[in-house]
């Protein structure tokens, strides 16, 4: 697995080389000397787990398509291309283009929120927004199975290939060209805290399709991870192992 991004030369820069180390991870690394590596400050409701997170982007905010252009061999190898919206949105867009351009499956996580040109949203293959994220772009308020469907057909009418909606605690709605499927959550324990509990359900999905699943498996395969993050604390502190995956998926 890769990652492109850019760091400052500070302490978070080398917490953050040790953490994907750790993960396996093998970081395309731009070094700006003229910010500081991003950093978040999350605040959690103890009563829900529910979360708000304040963003100071640093060297992350100053991402360009060009540093993203650079590694388009890299792209071109790849069996996922995956990407958000916490770097600039032109960054974002070259990364999806040459996917594209590669053949290679995009999936778009449009996190956080923000507006989409229909260029940008016809380079993706998968786009995965939550439900407050798909009211942002389609005007439709998802609050059941048929208003989730229709901000899907929404998205898919703007040049998407498919959605992937998630629903929280109600699991995920996958809407395609060939019709819907919804897959449950899985309660893997007592919700701790639902920070980076998207990001891991995109992590899972991304690897399951690289692994060649069906769209089925991948999905479960994605809630199976976000569940057990959602049962601790914290953002990459929360993300399980692959053996603790498959041994949630083989029990239930």
């Amino acid at each position: 697995m890769h990652f492109i991004t850019r760091l400052g030369r500070d302490d978070f820069a080398k917490l953050a080389q040790g953490v994907w180390a750790k993960a396996g991870v093998r970081p395309a690394v731009i070094e700006d000397e003229g910010s500081y590596t991003g950093a978040a400050m999350i605040f959690v409701d103890q009563a829900s787990g529910d979360n708000a997170i304040i963003v100071a982007p640093g060297a992350a905010g100053r991402i360009s398509p060009e540093d993203v252009a650079a590694h388009e061999s890299l792209i071109a190898r790849a069996g996922i291309f995956i990407t958000q919206l916490e770097q600039p949105l032109p960054a974002a867009e070259t990364g999806l283009a040459l996917a594209r351009k590669h053949g290679v499956m995009t999936i778009l996580n449009p996190a956080p929120a923000a507006p989409l040109t229909d260029r940008m949203l016809a380079l993706c293959d998968i786009i995965t927004p939550n439900e407050t994220e798909a009211e942002a772009l389609t005007g439709v308020k998802v609050t059941d199975r048929a208003s989730a469907e229709a901000a899907a057909d929404a998205l898919m009418a703007r040049g998407v290939g498919a959605v992937v909606l998630t629903l929280g605690e109600r699991g995920v709605l996958y809407r395609g060209a060939k019709g819907s499927l919804h897959v449950p959550a899985f309660n893997a324990g007592p919700v701790v805290e639902t920070t980076g509990a998207g990001d891991a359900f995109n992590g899972g999905l991304a690897v399951a399709l690289a692994e060649g699943r069906e769209m089925s498996d991948a999905l479960r395969f994605g809630c199976a991870v976000a569940g057990i993050s959602v049962t601790r604390a914290g953002a990459a502190a929360s993300m399980p192992s692959r053996a603790e995956v498959d041994a949630l998926l083989a029990a239930v």
